[in-house]
């Protein structure tokens, strides 16, 4: 019998206590040492299920806080979406512009999806360097840069000049590396299982 069994309930809740009470000072120490506040570039990226719904999280959660959305989406301009029929609700608080076509083998037309996804980046600058917007969310702009209809240094470059407070959020699978480098967090989303791969179609409420 080990030392930990041979304790009583009192002793162990002692012993965890102290042992949270140095966690928590060491913690706190950390803390004290992060004092930059400043606009991040955020990627959600990878094969993974919920890149665009954490980035939705973070617009709701700014929109808690009474902050002024923008959002681009670059590729389901046609997908009725719970969040946008939510953030319909806020009109004074959300700048919401679906421009995108469907995915690229929807439309079937290069040229098409080239033309729509720069008239989304425009759309996308605009809202970047404006001074009212405190996030901004560019849903699916990896898409449109894998496929090299946005060259992604001109993205970056143009991301580098943004206001020093804004915050910008990129989806999408298979964010370029130049994006990755630059961005300030970087998340992959990974698949371990989806029940699309067991014949169960894309549901309200969940995929959309």
């Amino acid at each position: 019998m080990s030392k930990k069994d041979e304790m009583t309930e009192e002793e162990l809740n002692a012993r965890h206590a102290e042992k949270m009470k140095k966690k928590k000072a060491a913690r706190d120490k950390i803390i004290a040492t992060k004092t930059i506040e400043k606009g991040l570039v955020i990627v959600h990226t990878g094969k993974g299920k919920g890149k665009s719904t954490a980035a939705f999280g973070l617009v709701f959660r700014s929109l808690g806080h009474g902050h002024k959305i923008g959002i681009v989406q670059f590729v389901k301009g046609k997908w009725e979406t719970g969040e946008r029929t939510v953030l319909e609700r806020f009109p004074e608080l959300v700048s919401h512009h679906t421009m995108g076509e469907g995915f690229t083998w929807e439309t079937q037309d290069r040229q098409r999806d080239i033309t729509a996804a720069r008239e989304a980046w425009e759309k996308a600058k605009e809202l970047i360097m404006d001074d009212e917007h405190k996030l901004v969310l560019l849903d699916e702009l990896n898409i449109v840069l894998r496929y090299d209809y946005i060259d992604v240094e001109e993205v970056v470059e143009f991301l580098k000049q943004k206001p020093y407070d804004k915050h910008v959020v990129i989806t999408g699978r298979n964010a370029k590396e130049p994006l990755i480098e630059f961005a300030d967090l970087v998340t992959e989303m990974t698949m371990i299982k989806h029940p699309f791969r067991s014949g169960v179609k894309a549901q309200i409420g969940i995929e959309f």
